[in-house]
């Protein structure tokens, strides 16, 4: 693994991913995760609906960027949205990207960032948006989905620290028992990464759907989503 790669898996990288928790402080709100065991299937169970999609749409992003002249950045973005039913989840999703393409841009300056912002009217989601950075950074689609995965497990976790004061020595461990799911998963999006985009995965958890319309009603929370 090189050294930008693990750049942009750092959760210190100015991504604005420390703002939101992936949906955990709606489902601590709501009783489904309490404790170390249950944050655990919290996450393994986030990673094989939506982050299956997320990962997979991420290393598409990162392939078309091999071939500025025929990548769809456009279609990828309307097939991405069409498989987040939450309005709120859309909203957060680009919110997240722009800040993500300007973190990228000011660190890896690449024409890839105007091509995107151009084809998709500056609508882009954010896993459309981690392919653009890490092809810009010379990562692989494979290194795009990875680091997604990653950032995915990192906001969920930091949550249970935070929001329950759970074990940071429980919770790395959970992150390293899923190490090898991150694995196995990026390199499933990296294989379907030249697929057209109509089929890339769907996967859906419609409770997250659901509890991320919910949390945008909370007048206290600390975290944007």
């Amino acid at each position: 693994m090189n050294a930008t790669v693990l750049l942009l898996a750092d959760g210190r990288f100015p991504s604005g991913g420390h703002a939101h928790s992936a949906g955990a402080e709606a489902a601590i709100g709501a009783g489904d995760v309490s404790d170390h065991a249950s944050l655990e299937r919290f996450v393994e169970g986030r990673l094989f609906t939506t982050g299956v999609v997320d990962a997979a749409f991420a290393a598409a992003s990162a392939q078309h960027c091999a071939n500025l002249a025929a990548a769809r950045f456009d279609v990828l973005a309307a097939e991405y949205m069409a498989r987040t039913a939450s309005a709120r989840l859309r909203q957060i999703s680009l919110s997240l990207a722009r800040q993500l393409l300007r973190a990228g841009a000011r660190t890896w300056p690449s024409p890839l960032f105007a091509a995107c912002d151009t084809a998709t009217g500056g609508r882009t989601p954010q896993p459309i948006a981690m392919g653009v950075v890490a092809a810009a950074a010379g990562c692989s689609a494979h290194d795009a989905a990875l680091c997604e995965l990653h950032h995915l497990v990192g906001a969920m976790t930091s949550a249970g620290v935070r929001l329950l004061g759970l074990d940071p020595f429980e919770i790395s461990a959970i992150a390293a028992r899923l190490a090898p799911t991150l694995d196995a998963l990026a390199a499933q999006a990296a294989a379907s990464a030249t697929d057209d985009p109509a089929t890339l995965p769907a996967g859906v958890a419609l409770l997250h759907d659901v509890l991320a319309e919910h949390h945008a009603t909370w007048e206290v929370r600390l975290f944007a989503s």
